[in-house]
């Protein structure tokens, strides 16, 4: 059964966001699951789809990473993972997929690289004069 309809999809999906996500700490997944519940998908694969597009930031300009902050998604990776996993609650809402399946939804990512790590300046530590050096200068 589709949802569909207004701004957060059926109101049964909404309500459904809203009781998941009922704390104030929890507003921006609620936000997020009735985007899900609002999704113009006709399927749930095309729902997941649109979660994925929401939720992650990709480069605007191809081969520069530093563009995806130009987005207007979220921005830190576990930011992006809660958005993700709350669309995809509302994409479950929409569909009557069961919540087991909903649970186990995994964004279509491939994981970031691990960040490259600059090596150490060496610090060079200062010689003792030589004992036939005297310790003042002229």
């Amino acid at each position: 059964m589709e949802g569909g309809g207004g701004i957060w999809g059926s109101s049964r999906c909404g309500s459904q966001c809203t009781s998941k996500y009922v704390s104030l700490t929890q507003i921006p997944w609620r936000v997020f699951c009735k985007k899900g519940c609002a999704s113009d998908a006709d399927t749930w694969e095309q729902c997941l789809e649109e979660c994925d597009q929401i939720c992650y930031k990709d480069p605007v300009l191809k081969d520069q990473q530093w563009s995806a902050y130009i987005d207007r998604s979220p921005g830190a990776a576990s930011y992006s993972e809660e958005c993700f996993h709350a669309c995809v609650s509302g994409c479950g809402f929409k569909f009557d997929i069961e919540p087991d399946k909903v649970d186990k939804v995994c964004p279509n990512r491939p994981p970031k690289p691990a960040p490259v790590q600059k090596p150490k300046p060496q610090t060079v530590e200062p010689l003792d004069p030589p004992d036939d050096m005297p310790a003042t200068s002229a």
